[in-house]
């Protein structure tokens, strides 16, 4: 009488072969670092497109500039990237009387900012790359290993083999779960990231037009 196999999820990652297991385990930890990653970068977005709009709208509702400067000097959070872009220009301003010193302190600080904002999504975009490259490896070796293990059966059947197999393609099948979430998440965050590039980069030249038209220091 033939016995039915237990072709469970966690039947098959326990039964694969060690060379496997430890892919699945490399991809298992790949996963959870990027989505850790994923939910991280995306509150540190989320406040700092917060944290400009509200900067935005302070800064062109016509206050005083010194008042702003004394506000983002305060301000230590990490997400008021473009304040402390501010801050750095009027410092620098302050201390020089120089539009080009307050737009290189400017540019300075925004480089500084723009590499925190980066940080990791090389990471994302590695494992959303390699990950199913990593599985397809796990998926060929256990495949290998399981018509390796044909050569010792004396009827070789498909019910043979299945298990196997399907212990293999786990592999491939993980690849994919970490792959498609980090090149997802990697995409939406790189497009967040140069749209809050642009808005910078723009205030930047808008408020060193605006120190040249007050003639702020004269």
């Amino acid at each position: 009488m033939a016995t039915t196999q237990d072709l469970s999820f966690l039947s098959l990652v326990l039964n694969a072969s060690l060379l496997v297991q430890l892919v699945m385990l490399l991809l298992l930890g790949m996963s959870i670092a990027s989505w850790t990653i994923i939910f991280k970068k995306t509150a540190v977005l989320r406040g700092v497109r917060r944290d400009t709009e509200r900067f935005e709208r302070d800064f062109w509702s016509g206050g005083d500039l010194s008042a702003l400067f004394t506000a983002a000097q305060r301000n230590t959070r990490s997400a008021a990237v473009l304040e402390h872009i501010f801050e750095a220009g009027m410092q620098e301003f302050t201390k020089v009387r120089e539009i080009d010193a307050a737009r290189r302190a400017m540019k300075a600080t925004y480089q500084r900012e723009m590499d925190i904002l980066e940080a990791n999504l090389p990471f994302l975009a590695s494992v959303g790359s390699v990950s199913p490259y990593i599985g397809l490896f796990g998926t060929v070796w256990g495949i290998m290993h399981a018509f390796r293990g044909l050569a010792n059966v004396q009827n070789a059947t498909l019910a043979a083999v299945a298990p196997g197999i399907a212990e293999a393609l786990v592999a491939t099948a993980i690849g994919l779960f970490a792959a498609i979430p980090a090149v997802v998440a990697y995409n939406r965050a790189a497009t967040d990231v140069d749209r809050l590039s642009i808005r910078f980069e723009t205030f930047i030249e808008e408020f060193t037009n605006i120190l040249q038209r007050q003639g702020l220091g004269r």
